[in-house]
């Protein structure tokens, strides 16, 4: 490896950018073409072969084969936002051996096929904003290396349970403002080394207690706008280091007892925006609030929805016998 390494280095130090696609921009090893609304194909003979960084966004280019990446064989990060793509071929990263991360936000994706991503240099993946309607654990090879994933504002109403048994090294998932009305209790049973967890703008109404046992290591929990009633008391005993929870924009009337339980000085939750009951089922939310209120962002917009005398009362400002408390 460290020999390879070596030779990388030599190759870029005697490697001399001889030319540039036009209307493009080239500096050493990145090359960048943006906005340009007359490309149409990959600018694959005008590429300078020590390119390690290119970026090309805002184009008509529509189609891209493994063999236009053949000439660039020190290519560590492609970027191609907004552009017109709509499939790609499975043989796509086959000599791309250098490649780390791979940027397709804002194309027109439907379907993939499978062994497309199984370079095992891999390690950042985003397909961002597409229209994929589902995953395909066929995508990825058993031992793939990808530490960063992002599935967000596409189509996809579910998560098969096998594609993350391949993603074992996975740190960031997000799959935020998609399809989602659930989530398989064990989809995320694998994922030992999960940092970071987006399932915000979906459609969940529910977890199972365990959803999250299995990810010690979460720090950063994103539940907001979806359709939570309810959730279970034990939900986050897995991720007892958890660091931000949010949970604004659902239907959540109480917290059970215990939830929030056991998190240190630097937690940070966002609780708005919810259709807050406050009645005597309050109380675990009142106390812990009125105990912890540095942790929560937007304490003022906590507001009682009902019942009707208390209605837009900030749930800090209640009294025990306000929540029917006093015996």
């Amino acid at each position: 490896m460290i020999l390879r390494f070596l030779l990388f280095l030599c190759a870029l130090a005697n490697s001399s950018v001889h030319t540039c696609p036009r209307q493009c921009s080239c500096s050493f090893a990145e090359v960048e073409c943006g906005d340009i609304a007359t490309m149409t194909s990959f600018p694959v003979d005008a590429l300078p072969s020590n390119t390690t960084v290119l970026s090309i966004w805002s184009t008509q280019i529509s189609s891209l084969e493994a063999s236009h990446l053949n000439t660039l064989p020190f290519l560590n990060k492609l970027n191609l936002y907004s552009n017109k793509l709509e499939k790609l071929p499975s043989d796509l990263l086959r000599n791309a051996s250098w490649l780390s991360s791979l940027d397709l936000t804002g194309n027109q994706i439907v379907r993939l096929p499978p062994g497309v991503f199984s370079q095992k240099s891999l390690r950042n993946l985003v397909l961002k904003n597409n229209r994929i309607e589902q995953t395909d654990a066929e995508w990825f090879d058993d031992d793939s290396n990808l530490i960063w994933l992002d599935l967000s504002g596409n189509r996809l109403s579910e998560i098969p349970v096998n594609l993350f048994q391949k993603l074992k090294h996975l740190e960031h998932l997000d799959v935020s403002d998609n399809n989602l009305a659930d989530l398989h209790p064990d989809a995320l049973k694998n994922l030992y080394h999960l940092d970071i967890l987006n399932l915000a703008g979906n459609k969940l109404s529910t977890l199972t207690p365990t959803a999250f046992s299995h990810n010690q290591k979460l720090s950063r929990l994103f539940l907001q706008e979806n359709h939570f009633r309810e959730l279970p008391p034990s939900l986050l005993l897995g991720p007892q280091n958890l660091q931000m929870l949010l949970l604004n924009q659902n239907q959540l009337q109480h917290l059970p007892a215990g939830l929030l339980d056991g998190r240190n000085s630097s937690f940070q939750l966002i609780l708005s925006a919810n259709p807050w009951l406050c009645d005597s089922k309050m109380e675990y939310l009142w106390r812990w609030l009125n105990e912890h209120s540095q942790n929560v962002f937007y304490l003022e917009e906590v507001t009682c929805a009902g019942p009707e005398p208390l209605k837009n009362r900030q749930v800090v400002s209640l009294s025990e016998s306000e929540l029917g408390l006093v015996r």
